[in-house]
């Protein structure tokens, strides 16, 4: 059952050592991506939009320098998007964000459960769609992360003032996917991980088997499985580990024929898991990322 209670997820954080990298990884894919955004605090983004109302943030480093700041001045978002990467690399899959309408309240929480990952952040950036139409959008976030957790970690997004931007066309994706229905996480113990998870987003935690956990929000589930599931699932394989790792997207798709026809003009690899179409992590690309149809 969805916990229509639960918190929303709203976006996906990806990190990456190139925006170009990005680009090309992904338009061949069939996306649309963002003209590229820029934070106040030395990062910057290429995100993805759709229809849904999610989005993904592949997020690279623009200016140093900022970061170095940014972390000096207890920036979460960066800090910890620096620990990422000093212990997995510069292309992944770091966090997953929920939408909220009261983000103070989620502080709140998250220091009550012994859950917060530090203070909260807000500020704003410039939006622009593709006819280059900007507005402002603002945000606060607050952030969660388990004790000893450096390799991923959640935080809940308030969208302060969203900007008044027309996204139609930037969700016209050429592979027709529709939004994210699922985020896979692996660990060795799910059932250690699934803690965090759900007090993060407010869901209900419940077992669907064997090394599978998860909870279910209005819009998406977040699984966590094992290596050995993972596998079996999506024919990849996942490095054992104790930590929670963030390593699969599954987006929705009305007509598969169109991520097939997609893929083979981008020159593509691709794999088959059931009736899932698998593309497995490459550059610019931090995660797995499955499509699937739901008509």
């Amino acid at each position: 059952m969805i916990n229509r209670s639960a918190h929303p997820l709203d976006h996906l954080v990806l990190p990456a050592r190139s925006l170009d990298a990005v680009r090309s990884r992904l338009t061949s894919l069939g996306f649309v991506v963002a003209p590229t955004g820029i934070h106040p605090f030395g990062t910057e983004n290429a995100c993805v939009f759709f229809a849904d109302g999610t989005y993904l943030e592949p997020l690279a480093v623009g200016d140093k320098q900022a970061t170095e700041q940014a972390i000096a001045a207890g920036n979460v978002f960066i800090a910890r998007d620096r620990l990422y990467r000093e212990r997995l690399g510069d292309e992944g899959f770091s966090a997953v964000v929920l939408g909220t309408v009261n983000a103070d309240a989620d502080q709140a929480r998250y220091i009550e459960a012994g859950l917060s990952a530090g203070d909260m952040l807000s500020f704003s950036r410039v939006f622009t769609d593709t006819n280059g139409r900007s507005d402002t959008a603002s945000f606060k976030l607050a952030f969660a992360a388990g004790k000893e957790a450096s390799d991923a970690f959640l935080f809940a997004c308030e969208r302060v003032n969203p900007p008044k931007i027309d996204r139609t066309a930037l969700q016209a994706h050429v592979n027709g996917v529709t939004g994210i229905v699922e985020v896979v996480a692996v660990s060795d113990l799910p059932s250690a991980q699934i803690g965090l998870i759900s007090i993060a987003t407010g869901a209900n935690a419940s077992g669907l088997g064997a090394g599978n956990d998860a909870v279910r929000l209005p819009n998406a589930m977040l699984s966590v499985v094992t290596p050995e599931t993972y596998l079996q699932r999506f024919r990849l394989a996942s490095k054992p580990s104790s930590h929670l790792r963030f390593e699969a997207i599954v987006f929705s798709v009305r007509d598969k024929a169109s991520v097939e026809r997609a893929l083979a003009a981008g020159a593509v690899d691709h794999n088959m898991s059931g009736d899932d179409i698998v593309v497995p992590p490459a550059p610019g690309q931090g995660a797995a990322f499955i499509f699937r149809e739901i008509p």
